[in-house]
């Protein structure tokens, strides 16, 4: 992963929660809360929380006593998060690194994190820090993308940016959203974290959409992609977004498009 890799500001919190998370993780949102919701739990810390779509589908599952605390790296995720969400006052929002949580030892009963961890530096720092603030027993909650090639519109963008850039191909999703989906590399790095009782599913789902054009919209300017083709050539991310659009509707049609996504979900007990 590149440092540029984890930094979302300008533009692109809007964009990523208008296009990216009705195309992708709003289905992943309401297991993950689901999931979430069925620990009962009284004290729950959300990492990297990004523009808030699992605050929104869980904050009405838990309990009027229950405390919340959502938080992000990226300030401009948290503030959009935060002004999407209803009033809530068992909700609080704190920017903080997931490799140092400012928070302290055993102050939660549940610990989880949206698509996420990719974006750690030290994944297994990462995972001892939320082991760390967790209570004896608590659950620890996560997902991850699986491959590219099992993210169809994901695989589509990078192909035909490919196609635009061929001598320094944007490979920014392959690379970090998806990049982490090897599940024994999983499973050996959450137990050297500390973890036990560890169990991944392979989840699928279906992305929709009303044109080619809206997932285009969505990876090519809702994501860091955006950043990667700006710095190819500042001029051009409308043309890559227009062919990108074109690329998916040559495989997809021109009318409303439907594409595989897949991801893993990992629990696991601190």
């Amino acid at each position: 992963m590149l440092e540029t890799d984890k930094i979302f500001a300008g533009s692109i919190p809007e964009n990523y929660d208008r296009y990216m998370v009705p195309l992708i993780f709003e289905p992943f949102a309401a297991d993950l809360a689901r999931r979430a919701a069925s620990f009962s739990p009284d004290a729950v810390l959300e990492i990297a929380a990004g523009t808030g779509v699992v605050t929104r589908a869980l904050a009405p599952k838990l309990s009027p006593g229950a405390t919340y605390t959502v938080t992000d790296l990226n300030q401009p995720m948290l503030d959009y998060a935060a002004a999407r969400q209803p009033p809530d006052s068992r909700i609080e929002w704190r920017q903080a690194d997931a490799l140092a949580l400012p928070f302290e030892d055993a102050a939660f009963d549940l610990v989880f994190c949206q698509f996420g961890v990719m974006f750690f530096p030290d994944r297994i720092s990462g995972y001892r820090e939320a082991k760390r603030v967790l209570k004896p027993g608590g659950h620890f909650l996560f997902n991850v993308w699986d491959r590219i090639e099992e993210n169809v519109f994901a695989n589509d963008v990078t192909n035909a940016l490919a196609e635009m850039f061929p001598d320094d191909p944007p490979r920014f999703l392959a690379r970090t959203p998806h990049g982490y989906h090897d599940t024994a590399l999983i499973r050996r790095e959450v137990e050297e974290a500390g973890f036990s009782d560890v169990a991944i599913e392979t989840r699928k789902e279906r992305s929709r959409a009303p044109s080619p054009r809206l997932p285009a919209l969505a990876y090519c300017q809702g994501t860091l992609l955006r950043s990667e083709i700006e710095a190819r050539d500042a001029e051009k991310l409308a043309a890559a977004t227009d062919h990108t659009a074109s690329a998916i509707a040559g495989r997809h049609g021109s009318g409303e498009v439907s594409a595989k996504i897949q991801a893993h979900v990992i629990e696991a007990v601190a």
